[in-house]
């Protein structure tokens, strides 16, 4: 026994205490991480989509032909959420999920003379509308939608939490 006795002096002075430190600490530090994953996630869906939206209203800004005889036209409604929808694809993120925003598309303050009269039409659930006054000397055309993104943090309030992310980007227009 006299041989053991520094060892069990050792045993005795720790008594586990690391082990029960370790158990309280590796799950709240698993946790954090864990968090930063999905809201890394959140925020990579949320630039992508605004990405998609500032596509969109890239393409719908570009007039068909700036030399032609005829009047300048904006693009079809079709092209432009073609162009959202593509750009999600491209980064793997779900079009189908889009969410139309506003529902109702909005009556946009007109433009000054020479140019049409401010429309919106919804393409494939997204919401584009040309002609729109911007500010007091810019006009040009929005591009919104919506899309749901879900949490998964299990043990926590935000646990299958689903939030609702918003894209709405104004591009001025190439008159």
């Amino acid at each position: 026994m006299t041989k053991l006795g520094p060892w069990m002096k050792i045993i005795r002075e720790t008594g586990g205490s690391e082990i029960a430190e370790a158990a309280l600490v590796l799950p709240l530090a698993f946790m954090v991480l864990l968090g930063i994953y999905w809201f890394g996630r959140a925020f990579n869906t949320y630039a992508t989509i605004n990405s998609a939206a500032r596509e969109g209203a890239r393409v719908a800004v570009a007039q068909t032909c700036g030399t032609c005889a005829s009047p300048n036209s904006a693009p079809a409604t079709t092209t432009v959420a073609s162009t959202v929808t593509q750009t999600m694809q491209a980064s793997s993120v779900d079009p189908t999920q889009i969410i139309q925003y506003p529902t109702t598309p909005p009556t946009p303050p007109n433009c000054p003379a020479p140019l049409p009269i401010a429309s919106c039409a919804v393409s494939q659930k997204v919401t584009i509308c040309n002609n729109v006054a911007l500010t007091a000397r810019a006009c040009g055309v929005t591009v919104s939608f919506q899309y749901p993104y879900q949490f998964w943090l299990p043990f926590t309030s935000l646990n299958n939490q689903q939030i609702i992310l918003t894209a709405d980007v104004q591009m001025q227009g190439e008159y």
